[in-house]
């Protein structure tokens, strides 16, 4: 290796894939940015982290963390060292993104219509019938266009192999698209020579995209469309992204209380009157959209707004029901699915998942739990996970007893490890172990995806848990040609 001064100290991990490094050489892809790093000493790499820092702080760039003691809001924490990742590994990753995403529209239209992946025994209808995001108020609604899935994020890990899997499928409200942007931005002021002579690709056009999306969900005949957000509030762990996307959009970003139902049409009431809304980009989950069909405490809705949205008077973004479809159980079915829908091999794998439902698994997954992650079905934000590698028996214990009371809400995985990159931490560049969530949006022109993703990391050593509600950061994303 390179007696580089920040690289003098880096572990290798064996039967680790590391980004950067591949136990003799620098790779390629990283070359460039190592080249133009070692001209700058640790000084002045501390400086540009602690303007980073200055950055997010300054532009109010945080998320929420409900159950921390020190607070609820946080800035976001960055590492300053890209990620690097080459377009041909890229071009990979879009292919398989997008047939993913193909064979989950078409699954949902399917589940929600004639079922016919049900009587064909592919998924099981039991499966479909005990999972809490199956919404039957949903059953039978045509949505624009056949699209149901028109904003997702999909999360990758690189495996041992240094091939990507799919790790899970986020088509509800998924987050952290502002991140990705803010990260370039950040990324453009603290290292402006190394980003314009690396030949990466842009991210900063997503807004414009998204916006086209929904402008095409708005049918020809509407002379002055009309789109807002609809956001939870200022508590919601998100809020900031709400806020970011309606400017860089230019829309308005409301709440329950500013929408009203009239005549089986949304409007915002505005200081000249009410507006009619044509697409909801909504940020509220299913059980909170409607009062009079869902959770009837709900402030955060909208009373009759399924009923306007299944006479077709307003397009929901992302559909009603998509939680169905991510669930970490039917998950393991989304395989068989493209082989049914597209007659297609997966072109990225998933993980190996092993439904608890099953006495035999379950009792299997109990013996082997030191080699196995636990998932609840129905969280995210990295809750309900156990790494049965580190969990302690007492722990474990009041576990185990809640997964055999409901083993149904429970899969189990084995532990991979995930891929490695470098990290600027405590003035050294250190290996830390990362996942990545590509955004792709479905609009009736078709699927595309801006390069790259948000880049999550465990800045914590050795940890596998990315999430930012569990202490992880994030970096930007380079995809190179």
């Amino acid at each position: 290796m390179s007696n580089d001064h920040f690289l003098n100290e880096y572990v290798y991990h064996e039967n680790t894939w590391d980004e950067m490094y591949d136990s003799k050489n620098i790779r390629h892809q990283y070359s460039h940015v190592f080249s133009m790093l070692k001209n700058l000493d640790v000084d002045s790499m501390s400086n540009r982290h602690r303007l980073a820092g200055e950055l997010f702080l300054n532009q109010g760039i945080t998320f929420t963390v409900y159950n921390n003691n020190e607070g609820i809001e946080r800035i976001f924490p960055f590492d300053i060292i890209p990620r690097i990742i080459t377009g041909a590994e890229w071009e990979e990753i879009e292919k398989g993104i997008i047939q993913r995403l193909k064979v989950l529209n078409l699954f949902l239209k399917d589940i929600y219509h004639e079922q016919q992946i049900l009587r064909d025994g592919i998924v099981p209808a039991e499966l479909i019938a005990s999972c809490p995001h199956y919404t039957r108020e949903a059953y039978g609604i045509r949505v624009p266009y056949d699209i149901y899935v028109h904003i997702s994020g999909i999360d990758l890990i690189r495996g041992s192999d240094g091939k990507f899997y799919v790790l899970e499928d986020n088509l509800r409200t998924p987050s952290g698209v502002s991140y990705m942007l803010e990260n370039r931005e950040v990324t453009k002021r603290i290292f402006p020579d190394i980003l314009s002579s690396s030949n990466v690709r842009s991210v900063t056009h997503y807004p414009t995209l998204l916006h086209e999306v929904l402008l095409n969900l708005i049918s020809s005949q509407v002379s002055d469309p009309y789109i807002v957000i609809l956001t939870p509030g200022i508590f919601n762990s998100a809020y900031y992204e709400h806020t970011f996307l309606a400017k860089q959009m230019g829309v308005d970003l409301v709440e329950g209380r500013d929408l009203v139902v009239d005549n089986h049409k949304v409007y915002t009431k505005t200081t000249k009157g009410l507006k009619q809304v044509n697409v909801i980009y909504r940020r509220v989950d299913d059980e909170f959209l409607d009062p009079l069909v869902f959770k009837q405490d709900s402030l955060l809705g909208v009373p009759g707004l399924l009923s306007t949205y299944r006479k077709g008077n307003v397009a929901i973004v992302n559909a009603v029901g998509n939680g169905v479809a991510d669930d970490k159980a039917v998950y393991a079915y989304v395989p068989e699915m493209i082989k049914y829908y597209l007659n297609e091999e997966p072109i990225l794998n998933n993980i190996p998942t092993y439904q608890l439902s099953d006495p035999e698994v379950l009792k299997y997954a109990i013996s082997n739990i030191d080699n196995l992650v636990i998932k609840n079905t129905n969280q995210s934000g990295g809750y309900g996970m156990i790494m049965g590698n580190a969990i302690s028996e007492l722990e474990w214990l009041k576990a185990k007893s809640e997964i055999e009371k409901n083993p149904r809400n429970y899969v189990a995985q084995p532990i991979i490890q995930l891929s490695t990159v470098p990290c600027f931490i405590n003035g050294k560049i250190q290996p830390r172990h990362v996942d990545l969530r590509p955004y792709a949006l479905y609009g009736p022109q078709g699927i595309k995806l801006v390069p790259g993703g948000l880049t999550r990391v465990a800045l914590t050593e050795g940890s596998l848990v990315v999430n930012s509600s569990q202490g992880g950061g994030s970096k930007d994303t380079w995809i190179i040609d």
